[in-house]
């Protein structure tokens, strides 16, 4: 953050030559950190409502606990996705009051938790799919929305979906995971009074090609309330069910 330039901007808020929502704007468009290799936003939250979040896969440790470092200088909530145990241990012992979910990957502080409210359903076809699924909920969670999880209720054995028929009526928004075929969220599209956020995981054999096929599959389903993220994107179907279930930017 330019110092200079933010004191520049109270003063004159101070004096009354500019009003808030002119202070609020120009705030939203103050520099990044830069450390080098990153450049850190700490004001996405003041922009969009919800900080920055760290994708850990592809960087090193020492850039991680860099990036963390700065960001916890600035926020109370902070999520990190695709981080491994190794990566957890080292940031733990840093800071303890770093939360880790093994099977979705993920690493968060909760400082200063948004009231749960509404209800996002997070729906997995298999035991396999979980830990996009926990991706899933885990961002959701940390971003406002009441979670709920139903897993390994995939089309295989219907019966384990339908029975749940009353869950799937009352959430604001959905979240189906599925691999194999990827029949799942044109099921619950048909069952569901809410928009369905489907994610093709990388889960299945050969002619599944990686998550190629159940994206081929939810895209062209026939329930008109899906819409379909990439493959094994837990973090964008999670962070887009909060915002659909926390309604309209104020």
């Amino acid at each position: 953050m330019d110092v200079d330039k933010l004191v520049h901007l109270l003063t004159r808020f101070r004096k009354g030559e500019i009003d808030m929502p002119e202070a609020l704007d120009t705030l939203r468009h103050l520099p990044f950190e830069d450390l080098g290799f990153a450049k850190v936003d700490h004001h996405r939250a003041l922009r969009t409502g919800y900080p920055e979040v760290v994708f850990c896969q592809g960087k090193t440790y020492e850039q991680v606990e860099q990036i963390y470092r700065s960001l916890e200088k600035h926020n109370g909530n902070i999520l990190m996705t695709r981080a491994e145990p190794a990566l957890f241990g080292r940031l733990h012992a840093i800071d303890e009051r770093l939360v880790y979910n093994e099977a979705g990957r993920t690493i968060s502080l909760e400082m200063e938790p948004r009231e749960k409210s509404g209800s996002v359903l997070v729906i997995s076809a298999g035991t396999a799919d979980i830990p996009v699924a926990e991706e899933a909920a885990v961002t959701a969670s940390i971003s406002g929305a009441k979670v709920e999880r139903l897993y390994d209720c995939g089309v295989a054995g219907i019966h384990r979906l339908l029975a749940q028929n009353e869950k799937i009526r009352r959430a604001r928004c959905i979240v189906a995971v599925a691999g194999m075929e990827g029949a799942l969220p044109s099921v619950v599209g048909g069952l569901a009074p809410c928009p369905v956020i489907a994610v093709p995981t990388s889960v299945g054999y050969g002619s599944h090609l990686d998550g190629l096929a159940p994206l081929f599959t939810m895209l062209n389903s026939c329930a008109p309330n899906i819409v379909v993220v990439n493959i094994d994107n837990g973090f964008g179907a999670g962070f887009t069910a909060a915002m659909v279930n926390n309604g309209p930017a104020a």
